[in-house]
């Protein structure tokens, strides 16, 4: 990644950590890690001091993203949003694997519960706004999203996470 001035750790005041890459501005630029003192934690790419491209975030037991329950999402992001393909899994074992835009599911994808069923009907297909709006067969979507998160622990968690 282009713009990286430095490499090395900081430790915020509030008791946050970062270490990874510097862009010549101070913000995390390139790869890093970055330890919320909440315990959430992430791990990848960033861009002028924001989640950007691929990586993983990790929330602690009992905290989760915007009261939805997830607790883990692997996959692209955009300017610290989840956008692109990923995977979330929540506390209850729901995850959701396919298309992200903005924060939110949006596009193709598959919730599958945590007895390993989708549903009946199958919860597949088109989603917005995290709400499944037409069913439609999604396996091209699923294989990529399913590509990105083995790629993400392979290369920061050398498959710390059980799938």
């Amino acid at each position: 990644m282009t713009g990286v001035a430095a490499t090395g750790g900081h430790r915020y005041k509030d008791g946050s950590h970062y270490v990874g890459t510097w862009n010549a501005d101070g913000k995390p630029h390139g790869e890093g890690h970055f330890l919320f003192k909440s315990g959430i934690r992430y791990s990848g790419t960033f861009e002028d001091g924001k989640f950007s491209g691929l990586g993983s975030l990790v929330f602690p037991d009992g905290a989760s993203f915007f009261q939805t329950g997830i607790y883990r999402y692997e996959g692209e992001f955009l300017k610290g949003w989840f956008h692109g393909y990923g995977t979330f899994w929540r506390a209850d074992g729901m995850r959701f694997e396919g298309e992200f835009r903005g924060g939110q599911i949006h596009g193709l994808g598959r919730v599958t519960f945590n007895d390993g069923t989708n549903g009946f009907p199958k919860h597949e297909g088109f989603f917005e706004d995290t709400r499944l709006i037409k069913r439609h067969k999604s396996g091209e979507i699923i294989d990529r999203a399913q590509k990105i998160s083995f790629m993400i622990r392979q290369k920061y968690f050398n498959d710390m996470f059980d799938s």
